[in-house]
């Protein structure tokens, strides 16, 4: 199918309301450019492996969306205009330039898979869904992962640090908390490395779906594991449902300016002698991690590097 690609210029205070008004109009996926600078919420709830480098903020937005070649266009435009004009009535809404382009005829349902194949961590072979696991991989360890909604299929290096301290600390039937979860990764990985149990934590509720198909495509009881939606920085209800000196392993593979408030708070859920991994550190940050870590009482045992990012290893005595 042929889409026609659509990108309006409004402002940053008006974008919201323009967004809506395009899904009104039945316009699904709508994609929002603006240079707004990330508030601290914004910066503490964006568990990502770096923060963007934005453009000083010029006030305007861009919204993106896309109309197949059967659809009546001319009028869809027509009353996004209208709207947009009866906006301007109580809200600056910009220029409201609309600039047209022609996508190529491509399977959006399939065509990202090229860029997503097998790929090893050591000696584990992490394979999607529409790949065989060839005969020269059936000794490996083979984590089955497609790319989804919830971050961690493994590519990265934060999550690969990650990987190898798990699979050096985790022993038999150890209990795993893995804050930031995701995908769920780590904690199926420490379930193969031989955990006896895996609760993550998460704010996406998407991590829950993608958890439970990842557990159950790589034969994982979900009695092994379970997965919480909230924030357990500052959230009583979560830190009490994960449970006080509980584990022996907890990993954190998410920012560093996470990672520093996370800190204390997660002492109090790991047992005496348990293993805190941590990850998703940009070079240059790894002082703060490290001296909030100390300030919490954890020895650091290792400080690991892969590129630019960096993981820290600590342990309560």
């Amino acid at each position: 199918m042929r889409w026609n690609q659509f990108r309006l210029t409004t402002t940053a205070e008006a974008e919201d309301i323009v967004s809506s008004m395009l899904m009104d109009l039945g316009i699904q996926g709508v994609q929002i450019e603006d240079k707004v600078p990330l508030t601290k919420e914004d910066k503490e709830q964006m568990f990502v492996d770096i923060l963007p480098d934005i453009p000083e903020d010029d006030g305007k937005a861009y919204l993106t969306f896309y109309l197949d070649e059967g659809e009546d266009q001319g009028t869809i435009l027509m009353k996004v205009r209208k709207e947009l004009e009866e906006m301007r009535d109580f809200l600056d809404v910009g220029e409201c330039t609309i600039e047209e382009s022609q996508t190529e005829d491509v399977d959006w349902v399939n065509n990202w898979k090229q860029y997503f194949h097998q790929f090893y961590i050591d000696d584990i072979l992490v394979i999607p869904s529409w790949e065989k696991v060839e005969a020269k991989d059936e000794d490996k360890l083979v984590i089955h992962i497609d790319p989804g909604t919830a971050f961690g299929t493994g590519t990265h290096e934060t999550t690969q640090l990650c990987i190898r301290q798990l699979k050096k600390y985790v022993t038999e039937g150890a209990r795993i908390l893995d804050v930031g979860c995701g995908s769920g990764i780590l904690g199926m990985l420490a379930l193969k490395f031989g955990a006896a149990y895996s609760v993550g934590t998460d704010l996406d509720p998407n991590a829950i779906d993608a958890a439970h198909e990842n557990m159950e495509v790589n034969g994982i009881s979900s009695e092994q594991y379970e997965v919480m939606i909230g924030n357990i920085i500052d959230d009583q209800a979560v830190q009490d449902a994960v449970g006080y000196e509980r584990y022996d392993v907890v990993a954190a593979n998410i920012l560093a300016e996470v990672l520093v408030p996370l800190t204390p708070v997660i002492v109090r859920q790991m047992k005496t002698g348990g293993i805190y991994i941590t990850s998703g550190i940009i070079d240059g940050k790894e002082t703060a991690v490290a001296e909030a870590v100390k300030a919490a009482g954890l020895e650091v045992l290792e400080v690991n590097r892969q590129g630019e990012w960096v993981s820290v290893t600590a342990r309560k005595n």
